[in-house]
This record gives structure tokens, sequence and C-alpha cells, in this order.
């Protein structure tokens, strides 16, 4: 019975992933059912019974999701190109679209986004996907590897978790000002806070980009700083990175106290290697590290 469900549920990721990658096709019924290789007339009610939203639904809020990301950090790409990438005839029925599902109209949302809103608007979306991608993490995923120290320029974000976007977003616009892009310029968050311990007002988190070259501000606060070297336990999270907390609790929980190992005086932070939307959501990929002394 669990090898005929695994393969069950396992039919049931590659519809995801196919969603994942081919959002700008025509995603009908019967082409999912057949990547699934399941009957088209049941099919439907299948992927509700596990999901608990419709296929349309789901591929409309994986659609949607993708498109939301380009008002907020891609400050210059249209609205209609916008639109048109994520399957909409017009400009106008991609705003209408907009506003009904976040409040907002795009343009609204690219100034002045609200985040609390658009993390609700997910929330069925983050569930249906967490079905599947709950990954059982086991000692052989974590390594100890010996890491050099790295210079970093560091944004950081205090305050409420729900905001954290809006930090993004000017982390963003500041990298592309100064040429610190992803593809020549690490990225690193540095987790001082856990979010479900810390009140809102005083939680912290870092955002930084790995250079040696001299801080250009920008007009923006902006500080030097070091990611100390020395030997971390490495573990490797592919897909929903947005969410790491079951891999930083498989970590503390799990790992470290039957390692052996003793944790050292820096916090748990992540390197982040690929990102959406530029790679499909389950493709997008960042390693936790925990400092060991």
């Amino acid at each position: 019975m669990r090898a005929a469900l695994r393969n069950y549920l396992a039919r049931m990721q590659r519809v995801l992933n196919h969603i994942d990658r081919h959002l700008d096709d025509d995603l009908h019924l019967d082409a999912l059912s057949g990547v699934a290789a399941f009957s088209k007339y049941h099919f439907h009610r299948q992927f509700t019974a596990i999901f608990g939203l419709s296929v349309h639904r789901y591929v409309q809020l994986a659609r949607m999701k993708r498109a939301s990301y380009r008002p907020a950090y891609r400050q210059a790409q249209s609205v209609t190109d916008i639109a048109l990438d994520a399957g909409y005839d017009t400009p106008d029925a991609f705003t209408r679209a907009f506003r009904q599902r976040f409040g907002q109209s795009p343009s609204s949302f690219r100034t002045s986004p609200d985040w609390e809103s658009w993390l609700a608007a997910f929330g069925p979306l983050d569930n249906a996907r967490s079905k599947l991608m709950q990954k059982i993490f086991t000692s052989d995923d974590v390594t100890i590897r010996d890491v050099l120290p790295t210079p970093v320029a560091i944004m950081e974000h205090r305050g409420n978790p729900a905001t954290i976007g809006t930090t993004i977003q000017r982390f963003i616009a500041w990298r592309k000002a100064t040429g610190l892009t992803p593809k020549t310029s690490p990225t690193f968050n540095i987790f001082h806070s856990d979010p479900h311990t810390t009140p809102p007002a005083e939680y912290r988190l870092d955002l930084c980009v790995g250079t040696d070259r001299p801080v250009e501000r920008k007009g923006e606060r902006i500080e030097s700083g070091v990611i100390p070297g020395g030997r971390c336990a490495v573990l490797r999270v592919i897909g929903n990175t947005d969410n790491l907390e079951p891999a930083a609790l498989y970590l503390y929980r799990d790992w470290l106290p039957g390692s052996g190992e003793e944790a050292r005086g820096f916090p748990l932070y992540c390197q982040r290697l690929a990102f959406f939307p530029e790679v499909p959501e389950h493709e997008a990929i960042a390693e936790l590290f925990l400092p060991l002394k």
C-alpha cells in the first residue's frame, strides 16, 4: 500500500512540476491528466481531493503568483507586458483580476504593496503545494564544509516579517543600481530572529550580497560586514525556498543533538542559488548553513 501511495503522489508531483515549467502554455485538463497518466474523466476530482483546489484554480493562482512578482521586483517591465506574459488578452483584464485578488491595481502594488494581503491570497496555493513537498530530511542530506570568510554588503530588515517584501524591493533596486546582480555576486540571508518567538517589531533579517568592493550606498542604509569562515553543517533545499523553517527545524531538533557537534556563535544563514521566478518554483535552490565550533 505504501509503495502504491508513493507512486500515486509522485504522479501528482509530476503534474505540479509540469505546471511550474509550462505556465505560458495551454494547461488544459486533458494534457495534465496525460502527464499524470490518469483518466481524464476522473483526474479533476483526484486533483481536487489531494490539493483542495481545482486544476483550473491552481493554474490561475500559479500564474498570478509569478505575475505578481513582476510589478513588485521588475520595475522596468510595463503592466501591458506583465499582463501578456501572464496569459491575459488585455491589460484591463489583468488589472481587474489583480485587483480582485490583492485589493490593489498592479501600479499601486508596484509603488506601495500590501504584502499581508498578498501572502493571504496565495495561502491556498502554498497549502496545496505543501501537501506533496513536505521533504523528509535525513543525516545523509547534511554535509560539513569548511567555508571561507565572505565579505558582504548588508541591508537590514527590522520589523514585521510580513513586510519583508518591501525590503526585498529596495534591496533589488539597490543591487541593480550598483551592478551587484545575482549572476555576478552571491546572495545571502542571515536569520537573526525566529519569527515564531520574536515580537514582530523586533524581528531581524539581513539581506546580503557578497562583495569585496567598497560599499556604494546609493541613498540606502547599507553596511559592510563579513560572514565568518569556519566549519558549517550545510543542508540544501530544493523547491519552496520561501519557507526554510522545516529545514532549520530538522537541523536544530534532529541533526544537531545526534551529531555530537556544537553550534558556533553566529546565526543560521542561507545562500540563495536559484530564484523563483527566474526558475520554476520547484527548481529554486537555497543552502542553509549552521555554523559549528
